[in-house]
């Protein structure tokens, strides 16, 4: 049973942070229901403990992206042969999956919410989750910041009846908008026609994804009892998606606002006094200095996704030229102790934009992105200041990303493919591969013409039997790549010095080559990851690095003995060493 102190203490700081938001209410009755809903058990489930710092991740945790049914066999549900796919291809490969909205939705591919508390029944059902969930540390969305034209709560809010008929935020056309940062090249606002008149609806994604109007606290209950049912059913990742735009003032950019941070400190110290151990991860596509406050001061996101890092990583492979991937990974700060990044290279999104803004040249930018065209890739705008429309990210399939540099298609496509996934792999964070990338997967033509978007180039849907086939085919880039991801994952997962919260320090290498110096916790193992990031063979000199002599230092990847501490280690185009004094694995 919780201690009278421990829920007594809670329910303070919880009344607290009501209080700044809803300062017209009584912030303890607010906290009283907040408790109910997230312990419906009753008080004596809150946890006495907090969130061990040592329990939330080690060296061997690694995501994999999914939509459910990324894929298909015939007379399955996809949830099912997802399971499938996970256990005969993956195994343990993996720690934890994310898999993206599996609830009834109406638009963007599952972020347009028709029902928080329903599985789509083209998808499977809750036991599928579930079973899942017990063989993998489950990541989900809470699409927290809008909900489909077609749910319920929207139905109320067109009916003027409750509770829906105030979950939507709505204003005058004729206020001040003109501060408001947008996404999308849409009308920021939707009018529609309700029982109480004529109304326009906040859209910052589309006109079918209305946003939540969280200055109603009953719209914060809502998704608290949402939480709540996705833990009993195995969440313990929670992805907040576009939280950045959570909470609108009328004369303000609308992103970014204390509100918004102080409602996922609230979150937070709902997860961190749970019995389970969870942990919130943020997902805001913006500039980094601005992700980076997502961190708060140890009390908000325990993961914050590291967007800045594919565009920059996508430029320096393409050009050669490493000196902005290295600024980030020296202005990135080393997470503190309960927080971490989360790395990855591709997601089901297109590689975003906004990260770049200030960091590469508009130059580079428009090198990079005729390359992307040219590799097969398409270009998504938003709307910008004065109603400009200005580049929001590049949506291509990583593998097919990697084709070429600036100058055109190459040999070295599978080569430069995994220069990137090891460069990924060795950063402070965890590492996240979208399953689009692990299986080489080419752009989807026939789905972008099929619904329009250019996002879908990257959410194809693959037949199992045909799959496996291929991944069983050695001679096939599929099951090429796959193996060697997998290995490298496999080396990565073995060495201390890659916990995400380990020692990250930006070696000074020569041109066209990029390296990290990682140490473990405990300072008995030290790596020095360095890549060539050019197509043409580069010479590493060792004494650059600073091995210790004395010690016993060989290549992870490889398996190459260091005989001579002194001397050059040529690296082949896009070749990775891991140089380590470590155990081999």
């Amino acid at each position: 049973m919780t201690d009278q102190p421990v829920f007594d203490h809670l329910l303070q700081r919880l009344a607290a942070q009501l209080g700044l938001l809803y300062p017209d209410h009584d912030g303890v009755e607010l906290a009283r229901s907040i408790v109910t809903r997230f312990w419906p058990k009753g008080r004596e489930a809150v946890s006495s403990r907090q969130n061990r710092e040592d329990a939330l991740w080690d060296e061997r945790n690694v995501v994999m992206i999914t939509y459910g049914n990324s894929i298909l066999e015939k007379d399955e549900k996809p949830l099912k042969t997802l399971h499938k796919f996970l256990k005969n291809h993956i195994g343990s490969t993996i720690s934890a999956v994310h898999i993206l909205p599996f609830f009834p939705y109406s638009s963007d591919d599952g972020f347009s919410v028709i029902d928080y508390l329903q599985v789509d029944d083209n998808l499977g059902d809750w036991d599928d989750i579930e079973a899942i969930a017990s063989d993998y540390r489950l990541m989900g969305d809470l699409v927290i910041n809008h909900g489909s034209s077609k749910s319920q709560w929207f139905q109320q809010f067109l009916s003027d009846k409750a509770p829906g008929k105030d979950y939507f935020y709505t204003a005058d056309p004729a206020s001040d908008l003109g501060d408001v940062v947008r996404p999308r090249s849409h009308p920021l606002l939707t009018p529609f026609r309700t029982a109480a008149g004529d109304r326009h609806v906040w859209s910052t994604f589309s006109p079918d994804q209305l946003d939540f109007d969280f200055t109603n606290p009953d719209v914060l209950l809502e998704f608290v009892s949402i939480i709540a049912e996705y833990i009993a059913h195995g969440v313990r990742i929670f992805r907040l998606d576009a939280v950045a735009f959570l909470w609108k003032k009328i004369g303000t950019p609308s992103i970014n606002l204390d509100e918004t941070h102080e409602i996922i400190r609230l979150l937070r110290t709902l997860m961190d006094h749970h019995e389970e151990t969870l942990v919130i991860i943020t997902e805001t596509n913006i500039p980094n200095h601005e992700n980076l406050t997502y961190f708060g001061n140890q009390n908000e996101a325990h993961i914050i996704y590291n967007f800045s890092l594919p565009p920059l990583l996508v430029h320096a492979l393409l050009t050669g030229d490493s000196l902005y991937l290295k600024r980030l990974t020296r202005s990135n700060p080393p997470a503190l102790n309960g927080c971490t990044y989360l790395n990855f290279t591709a997601s089901h999104d297109g590689i975003g934009l906004r990260p770049t803004e200030g960091v590469l040249p508009q130059g580079e930018v428009d090198h990079m992105l005729a390359a992307m065209q040219r590799f097969g890739g398409r270009i998504s705008m938003r709307r910008g200041p004065g109603g400009t429309e200005k580049p929001y990210e590049m949506n291509i399939s990583f593998f097919e990303a990697m084709q070429g540099t600036v100058d055109g298609p190459d040999e070295f496509q599978i080569e430069r493919f995994m220069a990137a996934m090891a460069v990924m792999l060795a950063l402070e964070g965890i590492p996240a591969i979208y399953i689009h990338s692990l299986l080489a997967t080419p752009n989807g033509y026939e789905e972008v013409n099929l619904t329009g978007q250019n996002r879908s180039i990257n959410r194809r849907r693959l037949d199992y039997d045909a799959l496996t086939a291929k991944l069983d085919d050695p001679q096939t880039v599929e099951a090429q790549v796959f193996a060697q991801v997998t290995a490298l994952i496999d080396t990565r997962k073995a060495q201390k010095a890659f916990h995400p919260n380990a020692v990250q320090f930006t070696l000074t290498l020569p041109e066209g080559l990029f390296g990290i110096w990682r140490q473990s916790i405990d300072r008995k193992q030290s790596i020095f990851a360095v890549t060539n990031v050019t197509n043409s063979t580069k010479n590493l000199s060792l004494a650059d690095i600073n091995l210790i002599s004395g010690d016993s230092w060989h290549d992870l990847v490889s398996g190459a003995v260091i005989e001579d501490i002194e001397t050059d280690f040529p690296l082949a185009p896009y070749q990775t060493v891991w140089i380590s004094n470590g155990a081999m694995v």
